[in-house]
């Protein structure tokens, strides 16, 4: 594993998650994204385990980007400005089908980078509360199986499974941080988590109100 960039800090990338929300309890998509950005090369740090994850987040961003610059980009200010905008035109898959007519929209976009960062979340919290000795595979695990392996393939489930096997241990990703020692980065997670959490909860929210958590 390549050693982590000395202008990191997991610190700065979870506490922009703040600067995502506006006192109105708007998520703000460039800065979503901007977020999303930094979380990326933090997973990229720890080397090719979580390309799984990373390579679809990227793709995923980039469309939310040329939706950004689009010449309906005013609709795309926010989360909840695109949600209405979108359902409003009819725009996303609310009817389900197992083939999305609509495989950019912003709606399903999103949905799917708010799956990857419930994912991340619940890792994160994972290794905040764990014993020194903890696998880290199996908090991996056990935060994959609660969040993305539903939405993914027998075959995909088996090969991140395995993959996740190869995980350097729970001092390494706490290194990893780059914001100290191993108890200053669990103590950074206390600290920093609650604003992705925030994030989360207002987005599953919006999510759940507009039938938007099931799209194809």
């Amino acid at each position: 594993m390549d050693g982590p960039e000395t202008d990191f800090n997991l610190k700065v990338v979870l506490v922009s998650f703040k600067q995502c929300l506006t006192e109105e309890g708007e998520v703000l998509l460039d800065h979503y994204i901007a977020s999303w950005k930094g979380l990326v090369r933090f997973l990229n740090n720890l080397g090719a385990v979580f390309s799984f994850i990373s390579k679809d987040v990227v793709s995923k961003l980039q469309i939310m980007e040329h939706l950004r610059n689009s010449p309906q980009y005013e609709h795309y200010t926010s989360l909840q400005s695109m949600v209405a905008y979108e359902v409003g035109n009819k725009l996303v898959d609310i009817d389900r089908r197992s083939r999305s007519r609509y495989p950019n929209s912003g709606c399903r976009t999103v949905l799917r980078l708010h799956r990857a960062l419930h994912w991340l979340q619940l890792f994160l919290e994972g290794l905040r509360t764990s014993p020194e000795d903890a696998r880290t595979s199996t908090l991996c695990s056990d935060a994959y199986n609660a969040s993305l392996a539903a939405y993914h393939s027998w075959i995909v489930r088996q090969a991140v499974t395995v993959a996740f096997c190869a995980l350097p241990t729970r001092k390494v990703f706490l290194e990893a941080m780059n914001v100290g020692s191993s108890e200053q980065a669990v103590e950074m997670l206390g600290e920093a988590l609650p604003f992705i959490e925030h994030v989360y909860d207002i987005s599953q929210k919006l999510y759940a109100e507009h039938s938007l958590l099931d799209l194809p």
